[in-house]
């Protein structure tokens, strides 16, 4: 039985591992075990016992199966980047329940040199650049992205405005009270610091430079743009009441750094806001508020629309955007 094998393999129980590749609970075990657990189902390319049921009826073997590729076109390991690895992951379990094997997982700096015209489909996580998709489309042309904004490229694509995410997060920021925001994240081509920028200007707040932090987005990065922003804040050179981040990686930083400051920033407390909603984000201290991607309900449209571009079921580009909502936590506060 492959959970038997499974869970020999990663050393844990056959019920945990059934847990973690049905998902049906984020906590069932620790994220270690879980990628242990979906290494080594990738490595004996599980399928569950109704696929093998149904092979054996028909007399089909595991090729005549749909084979697929995953490109993760803007990162270089998914441990660094949660959302990302929780958006694979969901995209893990929905190919599972359709009886998907997946052939490659192609990681940004190789994606070039990678063929993919052996795999029946790709899907592309993450803002992907013209000479990749060129590539890959060149290559296959049963392509599908998952990314926050519509890319206007020729293939499918499941997005989550990243412009509409900001603009709910400046919106609660400015409903309690805020008008001085700091913003740390990418600032290049980014849709989150677009709409952020947009939001100031159509409530006549000008842009205050020196409140805008460049960032790669990681939690390194993070620290470093705010006590920059701290230190000047403390010796008068600007002021603000509360930070948009980019990404809760970024936020989650952030909160830890605050706590330390506790007594510091006593009579000038600051709220901070961002966008994902990993889960990560309901463990931190105060919990965060945040813009919620709804990565399931993504990742589930994503492989629906490619096996139905495999099977002919259409031939028009479509496009399918998610509305994202916020989760009021405890890390906003109103202005005093």
């Amino acid at each position: 039985m492959s959970l038997k094998k499974i869970a020999a393999m990663v050393g844990t129980s056959v019920s945990t591992v059934s847990r973690v590749l049905n998902n049906t609970s984020s906590t069932c075990a620790s994220k270690e075990l879980q990628d242990k657990i979906w290494a080594a189902a990738r490595k004996i390319g599980y399928q569950p016992n109704e696929a093998a049921r149904s092979l054996r009826q028909t007399k089909q073997n595991l090729s005549k199966l749909p084979h697929i590729s995953i490109v993760l076109a803007r990162i270089n390991a998914l441990e660094k980047e949660p959302f990302f690895s929780e958006l694979f992951r969901n995209l893990e379990v929905e190919l599972l329940k359709q009886k998907v094997t997946i052939d490659h997982i192609v990681y940004a700096e190789e994606s070039l040199n990678h063929d993919l015209s052996h795999s029946d489909g790709v899907i592309i996580l993450g803002r992907c650049s013209h000479k990749l998709l060129e590539h890959i489309t060149s290559q296959n042309r049963n392509v599908i992205g998952i990314w926050r904004n519509p890319m206007n490229f020729d293939v499918d694509e499941v997005i989550c405005d990243g412009k509409k995410a900001a603009e709910l997060a400046m919106h609660h920021l400015f409903s309690l009270g805020h008008q001085q925001i700091a913003y740390i994240g990418d600032c290049s081509f980014e849709s989150r610091y677009v709409g952020y920028c947009d939001m100031l200007i159509r409530n006549n707040i000008p842009l205050d430079y020196k409140l805008i932090k460049q960032t790669n987005q990681t939690k390194e990065e993070a620290e470093t743009a705010f006590l920059e922003l701290l230190e000047d804040k403390l010796q008068g050179k600007t002021d603000f009441s509360a930070i948009f981040c980019a990404n809760d990686n970024t936020a989650i930083r952030i909160l830890e750094l605050l706590q330390k400051k506790k007594t510091l920033l006593k009579k000038h407390p600051i709220s901070v806001i961002s966008i994902d909603d990993i889960e990560e984000a309901q463990n931190t201290k105060p919990y965060l508020t945040t813009i919620h991607i709804p990565r399931y309900e993504m990742a589930h449209m994503a492989v629906y629309l490619l096996l139905d571009r495999i099977t002919k079921g259409h031939e028009e580009i479509v496009r399918i955007e998610f509305p994202c909502r916020i989760m009021i936590r405890s890390s906003v506060a109103a202005y005093r």
